[in-house]
């Protein structure tokens, strides 16, 4: 009977560590047989899914309440399932509010738990690793800073580099990407990338596409792209009536080689442009209540990836009540106007990939095999 591993990703981010994960799992370990809830990377990988990861799929502490309750009887049934099938071990790769708890039932039921990408305690919500100490058994840093963190508080862990910094390619080919899209070489690309959640785009294109109207007034033949996630074409059609520019389902990567900036929702995207080395002008807007109980509990001015990891504003962030279509349209339309300060952006992205650049899937392997033996 095979070994069973059970693997939870809640979001469209975590299908992609998942399955990343898996294929190197699945090479190393044959004879393990992975279930538990993930996305359609992950189900390509060779994952048994019992429910697709966008059952996961919540914006915010008022969006999670009115879905609690299906959530709750998911991670209860889906715990009772691993710790009655003998799971050898459990991954659970992001979605800490999810993931934590059902990590706890299961390691205080025997099994052995890792927690991949670790909750980030160094921007809000400290106490999470009095949480953490209890639900894993490791943690996979994407990070460089965060083993030290989680050390000092008791928490066994280890720096994985972001597989982001392995895929993306260190120097993009813009014009490659350009002629594979259908795109013009000579007239500028904005990219628009409101999010991957039904809530986010809601809340964020409308201002993303304003926007893209006013910076088309400004730059005459400028390209405006936009990559819709899965599940929500109808949605951004219906947003994107009116306006001109081009959407494409997925394709994300190859928009962001394209693109010459991009407005981005805050996220793991912003760390993509990053990498990218695409100059960009961050976004985001939660409901006032979200957004009232997540500013209690910051911890540091930044919320973008990339301006986290380099302890200052690279990049501007237009949160809130600031992000509206005028906002984002100036900070951009700076991009535009500096070639110098794109330059300088980009040898900042540079250092940045290669502190993140590592054999993600080799270092988490190692990670995990004191766990596997036997396999």
């Amino acid at each position: 009977m095979p070994a069973l591993i059970g693997l939870v990703a809640g979001e469209a981010s975590g299908d992609t560590l998942g399955a990343h994960l898996l294929h190197g799992l699945r090479s190393r370990w044959p004879a393990l047989h992975p279930v538990g809830i993930g996305g359609p990377r992950m189900v390509a990988a060779g994952q048994e899914v019992w429910w697709p990861a966008e059952r996961l799929s919540v914006m915010g502490y008022v969006d999670a309440f009115k879905r609690l309750p299906e959530l709750l009887w998911i991670r209860r049934r889906l715990g009772t399932r691993l710790i009655d099938g003998g799971t050898r071990l459990f991954v659970g790769i992001d979605a800490p509010d999810f993931n934590l708890g059902l990590e706890t039932r299961l390691r205080c039921a025997g099994l052995k738990t890792v927690h991949y990408v670790c909750p980030s305690i160094w921007a809000w919500r400290p106490e999470r690793v009095t949480k953490i100490r209890a639900a894993a058994d490791h943690v996979l840093c994407l990070f460089p800073f965060e083993p030290a963190l989680l050390r000092e508080a008791g928490v066994a862990a280890t720096f994985v580099g972001h597989p982001l910094a392995g895929v993306i390619p260190l120097e993009p080919d813009r014009a490659a990407a350009r002629l594979a899209l259908g795109l013009s070489a000579q007239a500028p690309v904005l990219a628009l990338l409101p999010g991957s959640r039904i809530s986010e785009v809601a809340l964020i294109l409308p201002s993303m596409l304003g926007a893209a109207r006013r910076l088309q007034a400004q730059n005459p033949g400028l390209q405006v792209v936009l990559p819709i996630a899965p599940g929500l074409r109808s949605q951004v059609e219906t947003l994107a009536q009116g306006h001109e520019l081009r959407l494409f389902d997925g394709q994300a990567h190859a928009l962001l080689a394209a693109c010459d900036l991009c407005l981005v929702a805050s996220g793991t995207a912003t760390l993509e442009a990053a990498l990218f080395k695409r100059p960009m002008v961050i976004a985001y807007r939660v409901s006032e209540a979200n957004h009232r109980r997540m500013r209690k509990l910051q911890l540091q001015p930044w919320v973008g990836l990339p301006n986290v990891l380099a302890r200052e504003f690279l990049v501007p962030e237009c949160l809130q009540a600031d992000c509206t279509a005028e906002n984002l349209a100036a900070q951009a339309q700076r991009w535009l106007d500096d070639p110098a300060a794109v330059a300088a952006l980009q040898h900042r992205f540079t250092d940045l990939h290669h502190q993140l650049h590592a054999d993600s899937s080799q270092l988490a392997l190692d990670a995990l095999a004191p766990f596997l033996e036997g396999c």
